[in-house]
């Protein structure tokens, strides 16, 4: 506990002029004055017991690994914690990306500047697992603040590749991707802002979900921008996914992007491996980007098609706006990132729900301390998103928000006709890390260069799933599945079919 200290006259004059008003040294002593109720308020309010979330099961703080234990450099730090005694996911065990609480555990989010901090809650879906008999092993490493869909940023060092440690993983939920495949743990919990859930799963060759938006609750994980953040299943098999989802979904009654009438399902009934009834949509400008590899497209197109030999109908269709999504992504996710992160200490404000305290505070003080530890791919959006914020005042979060309802309107107009959409998860198999000391440029490349199929179903909120579908020069290929809101059932449905009838 701390009192609030009260700003002195000079310290009023300073915030005046930063807020635009011409205060005279009269005017700050008045204010002050007029102020000091305020300042009792608040020291009233500090001095009062803060609710804070469950920890329901006991646990040790556990240890760093060390690097021989670590081979892929995918864990951030490991624990044992055993959940109920029974459940669904009893005999299952968990990573949790580290942007995600869990009480008692040390915290990094891929960055310094958060270093040392030590959750006192666990978040909402780590209640939910170990409720339902899980056992958390660790957490996985990120993505410096989840700013990457590589695997080279994190403050800890590049997480590899298990199909070729020269490679990357893909981010931001690197360690998850890596330790699902590796085949560490059964299933993790990632992130998903832009792809951090798909693109380690398609680079990594698992199956990752990115739930219909506000599915999952994001209850005590470390967010980037409330309308595109999303917490989601990863895992070796498509029903695992579904019994992980399971678990996961549904309110909590404290997370404002959970909407009324959202709810969870029985997932793993749905997986008949029967998809005779589905109509499948092969979305055209889904392919053919600028870079792509052609044996990526190829072999999603291939994939796609042989949904027909299960009984499906296939059909190609054209989303013009699609190629827009990226534009309309980078309009919410600067300035949203920074009101969130920067304004806003990691929590941002004006929503209703939990506020972990203790994250902010820890951030709040990274930020103060040194805010040039931020990584590269951090720094450079948070630019873009001040300088559109000082100079145009919001119009362009504003406009793309907008545009964002007409992408997802684009994508129902197709649904309405069918009931998945298909196209490569990533364009590319999984590059090369860059090399220590790369130039800023490369680095940046490695970063922010795959996203031009996954950042826009952040945006809509579509269910869409990563689901491996082959090979090229050795490395897995990852096909997408987009379905309609709320209907995450039905990607799994068909991913769980696909992987019985060509994987198993």
């Amino acid at each position: 506990m701390m009192a609030v200290k009260v700003p002195s006259v000079m310290d009023l004059l300073q915030i005046g002029r930063s807020l635009g008003f011409r205060l005279s040294t009269p005017d700050a002593e008045s204010f002050r004055r007029l102020l000091e109720p305020s300042f009792a308020a608040l020291n009233r309010l500090d001095a009062m017991p803060e609710p804070i979330l469950p920890v329901r099961y006991p646990r040790a703080g556990g240890w760093r690994p060390e690097s021989v234990d670590n081979p892929l450099n995918a864990w951030y730090w490991r624990c044992d914690i055993e959940g109920a005694a029974t459940g669904p996911l009893a005999g299952k065990t968990f990573a949790i990306k580290d942007n995600v609480c869990v009480a008692g555990v040390p915290m990094m989010n891929g960055t310094r500047l958060m270093e040392g901090f030590v959750p006192n809650v666990d978040a909402t879906v780590v209640t939910r697992i170990l409720d339902a008999g899980g056992k958390i092993v660790g957490k996985a490493v990120c993505e410096s603040l989840c700013f990457s869909g590589g695997s080279h940023t994190s403050d800890t060092g590049p997480v590899r590749n298990p199909h070729d440690h020269s490679r990357t993983t893909g981010g931001s939920s690197s360690g998850c991707g890596a330790l699902v495949a590796a085949g560490a743990v059964d299933m993790g919990v990632g992130g998903d802002q832009g792809g951090s859930i798909r693109i380690p799963s398609a680079w990594c060759g698992i199956y990752g979900l990115k739930p219909t938006y506000g599915l999952v609750p994001y209850t005590g994980a470390f967010p980037i921008e409330m309308t595109i953040d999303h917490l989601g299943p990863m895992a070796r098999s498509a029903a695992d996914c579904a019994l992980l989802l399971e678990v996961l979904a549904g309110p909590d009654g404290l997370d404002p992007r959970q909407r009324a009438g959202l709810s969870g399902a029985q997932y793993t009934s749905s997986l008949s491996g029967d998809v005779k009834d589905l109509r499948i949509a092969i979305v055209e400008e889904g392919f053919g980007w600028p870079g792509s590899d052609p044996s990526v497209d190829e072999g999603v197109r291939n994939a796609a098609q042989s949904f027909e030999k299960l009984g499906a109908r296939v059909t190609n269709v054209s989303i013009q706006l699609h190629r827009d999504g990226m534009p309309i992504w980078t309009g919410i996710g600067g300035e949203g990132a920074l009101a969130t992160m920067i304004t806003g200490k990691g929590l941002g404000t004006n929503w209703k729900g939990y506020y972990a305290t203790g994250m902010l505070d820890a951030f709040a003080r990274g930020l103060r301390t040194d805010p040039d530890d931020l990584s590269e791919s951090a720094k450079m959006l948070l630019m873009l998103g001040a300088y559109m914020r000082d100079r145009y005042q919001g119009h362009y979060y504003s406009k793309a928000q907008n545009l964002a309802r007409s992408l997802k309107a684009a994508y129902d107009r197709e649904l309405d006709g069918h009931d998945l959409l298909v196209m490569p998860t990533l364009a590319t198999i999984a590059p090369l890390l860059p090399p220590s000391g790369c130039s800023r440029e490369e680095y940046m490349s490695a970063a922010l260069g795959m996203v031009a199929n996954t950042a826009q179903f952040n945006l809509t909120g579509h269910p869409a799933m990563s689901v491996p579908c082959g090979t090229s020069q050795s490395l897995p290929i990852g096909m997408m599945l987009v379905g309609r809101m709320g209907e995450d059932a039905t990607a799994l449905r068909a991913a769980d079919a696909w992987q019985r009838r060509f994987v198993n």
